[in-house]
């Protein structure tokens, strides 16, 4: 990249760094895949792999592209090595946060294995962690219908962790079940925050996932006094409104912003930017974000790897044609992405304007907040 890249586009990437402090970046959301390879212990759901199912098995290959995985037999430490590559050649990088992914559970302890997706370990990802803790920085994944649920919030917080990922739609959550008020009990008093997707999930078909990831149905740990932290704003699908009797859909992006516009929830509720930029959410829910400034001091990036590395979604041009970047810009990003789609991610999200006002996300979104 140092040599292939134009001055125009260094002199680019130089002014995307002015007025940020380097030692605070943190990027919440990246996702570590593999297929157990080299004993990881990772696995992904057969379909993914298997020719009789084609939907799956092509999603797959375009995962797999993007992390850069050429061989199957060493697909868990090419996607691995390819991370770490991306970030070592950024410069300042700060520190990422890389997620581990619990499996699909049914309300009496049991997994479904039909409706696991993928499964990260947590052992996986604390070990990734400690052989390079300059990138990064361990996310436990604990399902609240696991039997362990909470020796297991113990185990891992005591080895220093400090964040917890769900994702409802795709694991099975109900983050509204009264049933597992004592997991967020035990949340609250470990100090831990829950990163939670919000929103309509792709990897999910079913209505019945999708309600479980209705921004309201976490009204219950946050009046618990829980910190949570919403990923991608809610920025995709819609969902019943369960708080109005007429129960019409709505945006959840909207139903997302009531909660952060509630007084209760200032100190515990925060919202997180990841795939934001990407053309099936625009344009409203990034343009509303980035005026609406009063709420960046309760927002935080991430990059949603490997989502960047996926060139379907990622379209500068759908960018432009809205007004959130202009055609010099585009042209700079696109040759940025050619190079790094990592450093590409964070560079767009400094850049990116609300059309009518201008507005830009400050520097404190980019900064570790737990």
């Amino acid at each position: 990249m140092d040599k292939g890249l134009s001055q125009e586009a260094k002199n680019f990437i130089k002014q995307a760094y002015k007025g940020i402090d380097s030692k605070k970046l943190f990027d919440y959301h990246n996702h570590i895949v593999g297929i157990g390879t080299g004993n990881t212990g990772a696995y992904v759901n057969p379909s993914m792999l298997s020719g009789w199912h084609f939907i799956s098995k092509m999603k797959f290959k375009v995962y797999a592209s993007g992390a850069n995985i050429t061989d199957l037999d060493y697909a868990d430490q090419q996607y691995h090595d390819r991370l770490i590559d991306l970030i070592n050649n950024i410069n300042p990088h700060g520190k990422y946060g890389i997620l581990a992914f619990d499996k699909h559970y049914r309300k009496d302890g049991t997994v479904n294995a039909n409706k696991t997706e993928f499964y990260t370990p947590n052992d996986y990802i604390i070990n990734i962690a400690k052989a390079s803790p300059k990138l990064f920085e361990p996310i436990m994944s604990v399902h609240p219908y696991r039997k362990d649920a909470i020796e297991a919030l113990r185990k891992y917080a005591a080895k220093g962790v400090k964040l917890i990922k769900w994702l409802p739609n795709a694991m099975g959550i109900d983050p509204a079940d009264v049933a597992i008020k004592p997991y967020y009990e035990q949340v609250k008093k470990l100090g831990l925050s829950i990163l939670v997707h919000v929103g309509e999930e792709k990897a999910v078909e079913a209505e019945e996932d999708q309600k479980l990831g209705n921004p309201l149905r976490l009204r219950l740990p946050l009046n618990m006094g829980v910190k949570v932290i919403m990923a991608h704003c809610a920025s995709l699908g819609q969902n019943i409104d369960i708080e109005d009797p007429k129960k019409p859909k709505v945006d959840n992006f909207d139903l997302f912003l009531r909660l952060m516009n509630d007084v209760k929830y200032t100190k515990n509720l925060m919202g997180e930017i990841s795939a934001m930029p990407q053309a099936n959410r625009l344009p409203r829910p990034l343009a509303t974000i980035l005026r609406t400034t009063r709420l960046h001091s309760r927002l935080v990036n991430g990059s949603d790897y490997p989502l960047p590395a996926l060139n379907v979604v990622v379209r500068t041009g759908a960018l432009e044609s809205e007004g959130f970047i202009n055609t010099d810009e585009k042209k700079l990003l696109d040759e940025i992405y050619d190079y790094n789609p990592l450093l590409f991610d964070f560079i767009l999200k400094r850049v990116v304007k609300d059309p009518q006002t201008g507005a830009k996300f400050k520097s404190e979104v980019f900064y570790k907040k737990h």
